[in-house]
């Protein structure tokens, strides 16, 4: 059983009809896993926060019109103007079956590094998510990295780093384990860098040598 659920109803509208039920508060979606995929449609609100906290990584009880089946979010359509849900796409799913999943990566611990006490330093992320495979029992709900060891502004995190949960490996079996998924910098070098350029004074034209180590007017004379 997973731990979100969700209660949809099977829908016969479809293609630009859909708008009526966005306009009802409906959110048209399409289950995909069975013979056939199932066309259905949910209370906007409801699923809305079903979504932030399930992702594209953790299982979901669908309750479709009487019918239950466990899914996960294959992908989800969003509005480019209003940022509203227009449609939705689930992946239905076995309990026993290995299923990929897309999984944040979530950086702990870095305010007790030495990098964050001692020395300021900031930490920039360069990959925030990894696709992961396990059972639905067993997919995290996110990837954590340690950052408690991190001290000179060379220190990286990478995906070596990751504490993968028992049952949990990554999709992509060539991935580079060296990547980086994390770096450190100076704020206050980099403010100080940014400063000194923009106090450089500005070079007159009439100080810039010409090719014969002369001042521009000198050459015009000779």
């Amino acid at each position: 059983m997973a731990e979100y659920k969700l209660t949809l109803e099977k829908r016969e509208i479809t293609g630009k009809k859909t708008k009526d039920l966005r306009a009802k508060g409906l959110i048209p979606s399409v289950v995909y896993g069975g013979k056939e995929p199932v066309l259905l449609a949910s209370e906007y609100v409801a699923t809305e926060k079903v979504l932030e906290k399930a992702g594209y990584h953790s299982p979901i009880d669908l309750d479709m019109a009487g019918k239950k089946h466990m899914a996960i979010v294959k992908d989800v359509h969003v509005d480019p103007v209003s940022r509203k849900i227009v449609n939705i796409e689930f992946q239905a799913i076995s309990a026993n079956e290995v299923v990929e999943a897309t999984t944040p990566i979530v950086i702990v611990n870095f305010e007790e590094s030495e990098a964050s006490k001692i020395y300021h330093f900031a930490l920039t992320q360069s990959i925030e998510e990894l696709e992961v495979k396990a059972k639905p029992s067993d997919l995290p709900k996110d990837l954590e990295i340690d950052a408690s060891a991190l001290k000179d502004v060379e220190d990286k995190l990478t995906i070596a780093d990751l504490k993968l949960p028992k049952g949990v490996e990554l999709a992509d079996k060539e991935l580079d384990h060296e990547q980086v998924v994390a770096s450190l910098y100076d704020p206050a070098a980099e403010a100080a860098a940014r400063e000194a350029e923009s106090e450089a004074p500005e070079m007159d034209a009439a100080d810039v040598p010409a090719d014969n180590g002369a001042k521009p007017e000198e050459n015009a004379e000779a």
